[in-house]
C-alpha cells in the first residue's frame, strides 16, 4: 500500500471561482427584479385609481353628492374594501381633492397616491 491520501472536498480557489460566478449572475438579475417590482406597483396603482374614481363617479351619479370619506364607498357597496396604496402600503395615505364645482356637496371628488416618489416616466405619483 502506498501513502497516497485522497482528498475529498473543494479547494479555496474552486470556491472563489464559484462565488464569483454567482455574484456575476446576481449582478445581472437583481436590477431587472427590482425594476419589475416597481413596474408592477405602478400598474396596481393605476388600476386602483381607476376603480376608485369609477366608484366615486357612480356614487355621485346615484346620490348626487360626493362621499365625505372613502369608508362611505365601502358602506354603500361601491367598493368591497379600501385598497392599500401600493407605494406606501397603507390605506390611509390617499390624498383627496374636493369638488371643483362650489355647489357640489361632499369632500372627495378625486383621489391620488400619497407617495412623494417619482414614477418611471418622470412624473410624480401624486399627480396621477
Amino acid at each position: 500500500m502506498s501513502n497516497i491520501r485522497i482528498k475529498n472536498g473543494f479547494t479555496l480557489i474552486e470556491m472563489l471561482v464559484v462565488l464569483a460566478i454567482i455574484a456575476t449572475l446576481l449582478s445581472l438579475v437583481t436590477p431587472r427584479y427590482f425594476d419589475s417590482i416597481s413596474r408592477s406597483k405602478e400598474t396596481i396603482l393605476k388600476h386602483d385609481l381607476m376603480v376608485m374614481r369609477e366608484a366615486l363617479d357612480k356614487f355621485y351619479s346615484d346620490k348626487n353628492v360626493y362621499p365625505e370619506t372613502l369608508q362611505e364607498l365601502v358602506q354603500y357597496k361601491y367598493l368591497r374594501a379600501i385598497p392599500d396604496d401600493p407605494l406606501t402600503d397603507s390605506a390611509v395615505t390617499w390624498i383627496f381633492s374636493p369638488p371643483l364645482d362650489i355647489e357640489a356637496k361632499g369632500a372627495i371628488y378625486d383621489i391620488h397616491s400619497g407617495s412623494p416618489d417619482i414614477a418611471a416616466d418622470g412624473s410624480y405619483y401624486a399627480d396621477w
